[in-house]
């Protein structure tokens, strides 16, 4: 069983996406901080490392992809609430992201998402157990 997950995510600019984060109320871990990447704390053993561009291309077998010219990934995150997933998005515009589409409401599941400044997507969502019968 997997104990952890570290999502590596190439950025142009590491102290805005910093910035971007911490507006939205994720911290960081300094033990894993420098000039060319940190380790922004997700959730319970969820990690997300932002990596400038050079840093991450040192790590990976190809050129980072441009995340506002392809979508190399679909982030997700659940929260608790429909509400606190209209604040993340509605905090994510106010600090220089922005939407790509409409809150979705699938019943069992409501959504929405947002693009961070490097255009990496981040969907968020909430959704209500299932009812058993």
């Amino acid at each position: 069983m997997v104990k952890q997950i570290f999502v590596n995510l190439p950025v142009a600019d590491l102290k805005a996406s910093i910035a971007f984060f911490a507006q939205l109320g994720f911290s960081f871990n300094p033990d894993f901080t420098d000039d060319t990447a940190t380790c922004m704390i997700v959730g319970e053993n969820i990690y997300a490392m932002l990596l400038t561009r050079e840093r991450f291309a040192g790590f990976a077998p190809h050129p980072p992809a441009d995340a506002r010219a392809a979508t190399e990934v679909l982030l997700a995150l659940q929260l608790d609430s429909r509400d606190a997933v209209d604040t993340m998005v509605r905090e994510a515009v106010a600090a220089g992201g922005n939407t790509y589409s409409a809150p979705q409401d699938h019943g069992f599941m409501y959504q929405h998402g947002f693009q961070d400044p490097d255009g990496h997507v981040w969907e968020v969502f909430q959704m209500n157990p299932v009812q058993g019968g």
